[in-house]
């Protein structure tokens, strides 16, 4: 990995002191890897300027996000080519109002409604090694139509409302224009409720594969859309139709004999041995009900090989001649994504944050990012002498070995009066906050 020096080559010295505080207090404050805990395990470190940091100071994050983007492609490019770029969302609960992009949404990490933020994520991964190369936080349309909230939270001017989608795309592209190498694109039935970001992705030569749901409808033969004819009343008809009829996913492929299923080996586990699913793929049609442009693509299925059922469905623009065990492949590599989110909450503080600004919650990520490039290498340099690091493992390890401040009565006693400061302030400030 680069030093922090390099990195944070275009600031001053005192940026890249602190920001080398804030990396190591991501890796040995312990479970809570909060500022004000940084504070109290970092040596030379206090949580004004930590805050200062990640707050205030002037640092470009997309910068260092760029740098570690490249760096990771690096790594993962030295193993083999087969990489791929994950897209995925982690979010985070929040408690309050006034977070950027804080609201009632569905969260993923507790499965329902709540308050919390939402973050569209971008990792680059090849086989079982991954780390995260891009962040956006989804600002809901509540946010972007409150522009005095928007500005309290510090989100900018010319950020306006995204879509998920767009969010995602956006990560694609960028990725392809940093020249971070990966072979295609894979993402959840989150992005593949309809065609349009799909669409998107194949008018620019991006290849993907995007699981759907199993109610979602295709042809499976040539529609060949066409325009009705005029009837002389009313507006020329500018809506593509098709005669053939629709097919429901779910039904299409059950309806399939069982010799139509491939039993094909996804990956070997060093837990559970030969990961093992019955795979089928199609051709299917799908067409621009605006435009009347077609598309044939890849609708590939899996299913339990032992039990015969969790079906996983996904659509892939890959040549229709790919073979099976390539689109299962493809399709079960996002697997590792939530492994890797894993990895930077548990390990590298992602959700320990006590951050309202749009800048600050994008820093932080940052930071997180470069941390989980540090603990990629690690793994990969020490891959043959210790097969089974982990980035848990590596945390441990720094948290006993990095220089840590001294724990004396007097220090514990001192640190505590200072968080009890550090809250009364908050509190003062959130009063502020809310009166006007």
């Amino acid at each position: 990995m680069k030093s922090f020096e390099d990195i944070f080559f275009v600031y001053n010295r005192d940026v890249t002191k602190t920001a080398r505080h804030y990396l190591n207090g991501l890796l040995q404050a312990g479970n809570r890897k909060n500022m004000e805990h940084m504070s109290e395990v970092v040596p030379d470190s206090n949580h004004q300027s930590l805050h200062h940091f990640i707050s205030n100071s002037n640092w470009d994050y997309q910068e260092v996000i760029n740098r570690v983007g490249k760096n990771v492609g690096k790594l993962l490019n030295k193993e083999n080519t087969n990489t791929c770029l994950i897209i995925d969302e982690t979010t985070f609960t929040k408690k309050g109002k006034f977070s950027a992009g804080v609201a009632r949404q569905y969260l993923g990490s507790v499965g329902k409604i709540d308050n919390g933020q939402v973050g569209v994520f971008s990792s680059l991964c090849n086989g079982d090694k991954v780390s995260i190369v891009g962040a956006k936080l989804y600002l809901p349309k509540e946010w972007t139509n409150d522009k005095e909230r928007c500005a309290k939270a510090k989100v900018p001017d010319d950020i306006g409302f995204k879509t998920k989608d767009t969010l995602a795309y956006e990560l694609i592209l960028e990725a392809r224009e940093l020249g971070i190498p990966f072979k295609y694109s894979a993402l959840d039935a989150g992005y593949g409720k309809g065609l349009g970001l799909m669409n998107q992705l194949d008018s620019v030569n991006e290849k993907f594969i995007i699981d759907i749901h199993k109610n979602q409808q295709f042809y499976i033969e040539d529609p060949q859309p066409f325009l009705p004819k005029a009837t002389g009343r009313g507006p020329k008809p500018k809506i593509y139709k098709s005669t053939k009829k629709l097919k429901v996913v779910e039904e299409l492929v059950k309806s399939f004999s069982k010799n139509k299923w491939e039993k094909v080996i996804l990956r070997k586990s060093k837990d559970l041995g030969e990961i093992k699913y019955d795979i089928i793929s199609l051709p299917i049609w799908t067409f621009d009900k605006k435009t009347g442009e077609k598309k044939n693509w890849n609708l590939v299925c899996r299913r339990n090989s032992i039990t015969k059922d969790d079906y996983k469905y996904s659509l892939c623009n890959e040549p229709l001649t790919t073979p099976k065990i390539k689109l299962a492949q493809m399709q079960g590599q996002r697997y590792w994504v939530e492994r890797s989110f894993q990895d930077a909450k548990s390990a590298c503080g992602m959700a320990d944050y006590q951050i309202r600004s749009w800048v600050g919650w994008h820093k932080h990520m940052a930071l997180v990012m470069m941390t989980m490039n540090f603990m990629l290498s690690e793994k990969l340099l020490h891959k043959e002498t210790i097969p089974l690091l982990s980035s848990k493992d590596i945390e441990i390890i720094l948290a006993n070995l990095l220089p840590a401040k001294n724990k004396t009565i007097d220090a514990v006693l001192k640190q505590m009066t200072s968080r009890h400061k550090q809250r009364h302030r908050s509190l003062e400030s959130k009063i502020k906050y809310a009166s006007g």
